[in-house]
């Protein structure tokens, strides 16, 4: 009897890539505090935070394997998260203009049963054009990209945007790197094609 398979997030984009599987699958809010800890690197806040919105719902799932995915998009020190506004892209945008920022996708899959995580840290290495103030004001007329880490929706539009992606697997860029995912499904006895 197939496993019960659950992603912990409210996240459209993530249920779609899910969906790609062709697996059934059970969509689920996870109630976690989404902060950054002091001093924390952007890739370990990734992985924590996929892994606690996973443990979040345990709980209510025991027997499941739950899907927990977070992403930090990262220049230096610098953090962009969901600019929620026009004028918070506006801003986020100038500032990664001309830049390489790194999305840092933290995925883990559960065993509500056991406990046992898989977990792992997906990057994507994503250069940015020199945008012109009119570039980004024209793609944030045509794109809603206010939900998304760094206002760059490259499933859309947002690709118009970028110079290259580097890394080993575009989807989580988009926030479920499904290459890891496969990987993680499989160890836990999903079978795959």
């Amino acid at each position: 009897m197939a496993r019960r398979l659950v992603l912990a997030s409210t996240s459209p984009y993530r249920r779609e890539l899910l969906e790609r599987l062709r697996i059934p699958f059970e969509t689920v809010a996870p109630l976690a505090d989404e902060s950054a800890l002091p001093g924390e690197a952007p890739e370990a806040t990734a992985l924590r935070l996929a892994e606690a919105k996973a443990r979040a719902v345990a709980d209510a799932y025991p027997d499941a394997l739950i899907i927990g995915s977070d992403q930090v998009a990262a220049q230096g020190t610098q953090r962009f998260g969901k600019p929620g506004t026009r004028a918070n892209a506006i801003v986020q945008l100038r500032a990664m203009r001309g830049k390489e920022v790194v999305f840092h996708t933290g995925l883990c899959l559960l065993d509500a049963a056991s406990g046992a995580a898989q977990t792992r840290c997906i990057d994507i290495h994503v250069g940015f054009r020199d945008l012109s103030d009119a570039e980004i004001e024209a793609y944030l007329d045509k794109e809603d990209a206010l939900n998304c880490a760094g206002s760059a929706k490259s499933e859309g539009l947002g690709i118009t945007l970028l110079a290259y992606l580097r890394g080993d697997d575009p989807n989580a860029l988009i926030g479920l790197p499904l290459i890891a995912l496969c990987d993680m499904l499989r160890k836990a006895g999903v079978a795959l094609p």
